[in-house]
C-alpha cells in the first residue's frame, strides 16, 4: 500500500459487509483511521480484527448505529469534532435496494425505509460532516449510486428514485463546492 491516506481520518458508512467493508479495509491499509458505522456490532468488531491482522494495531473507531436514526447522524459528528476536529474522508456506502416489484405495489413501509436511508440519511450526512470535511486541507465526500439513478427500468422504481435524488443532491453539493479544497463524489461500483 502506498500510504496515500496516512494520518487522515475517513469515515465509512455501512463497513460491516460488502462494499463498505472493503472500502473500510482499503482505507485503513492506505494509513487512514477509520471510523465504521454499521447496524451490526459483531461485524463491526470482526472488521476491526481484520483492521488489526492487516497491521493497524489502533484498529477503528467502530460506531454501531442505524443510520436511519437521523439524529445520532449530529450526535456522531460532534463526537468526531471534539475527538479529531476534522475529517477528511466521508464515504457513504450504506444503502438497501428495498425490493423490486411494480411500482403500484410497492409497500409504502419499504419505500419510506430506503427513501430514507438511500437519500434522507445523505442529507443528513452531507448536513452533520459539511463543517468537520471543510476542517480537512483537502476533504472528500464520496456518494454511492448506481446506474438505475440515470437509467430506470422496470421494476427497479424504488431504487431508481432513491439513486436519481442522491444523484441530484450530491450534483448540487459538489456544484456549491467549487471554490473550496472539499470535493463531493458520486461512484457507481458497478450494475445493481
Amino acid at each position: 500500500m502506498s500510504g496515500r491516506l496516512e494520518g487522515r481520518i475517513a469515515l465509512v458508512t455501512g463497513a460491516s459487509r460488502g462494499i463498505g467493508r472493503a472500502v473500510a479495509e482499503r482505507f485503513a491499509a492506505e494509513g487512514a483511521h477509520v471510523v465504521a458505522l454499521a447496524r451490526t456490532t459483531g461485524a463491526l468488531e470482526e472488521l476491526d480484527d481484520a483492521i488489526k491482522a492487516a497491521g493497524r494495531p489502533e484498529g477503528a473507531t467502530l460506531v454501531p448505529v442505524d443510520l436511519r436514526e437521523l439524529d445520532k447522524i449530529n450526535m456522531i459528528g460532534a463526537s468526531l469534532h471534539e475527538r479529531f476536529g476534522r475529517l477528511d474522508v466521508l464515504a457513504s456506502v450504506a444503502g438497501e435496494l428495498g425490493g423490486l416489484s411494480p411500482a403500484h405495489h410497492q409497500q409504502p413501509k419499504t419505500w419510506d425505509k430506503t427513501l430514507a436511508l438511500d437519500l434522507t440519511v445523505n442529507h443528513r450526512l452531507i448536513r452533520a460532516f459539511d463543517p468537520l470535511l471543510r476542517q480537512s486541507e483537502a476533504g472528500r465526500a464520496i456518494f454511492t449510486t448506481c446506474v438505475r439513478g440515470r437509467e430506470p427500468k422496470a421494476y427497479w422504481g424504488l431504487m431508481a428514485a432513491a439513486k436519481a435524488g442522491l444523484e441530484a443532491l450530491v450534483k448540487s453539493y459538489a456544484q456549491e463546492l467549487e471554490k473550496t479544497t472539499l470535493r463531493a463524489n458520486l461512484v457507481d461500483p458497478g450494475p445493481c
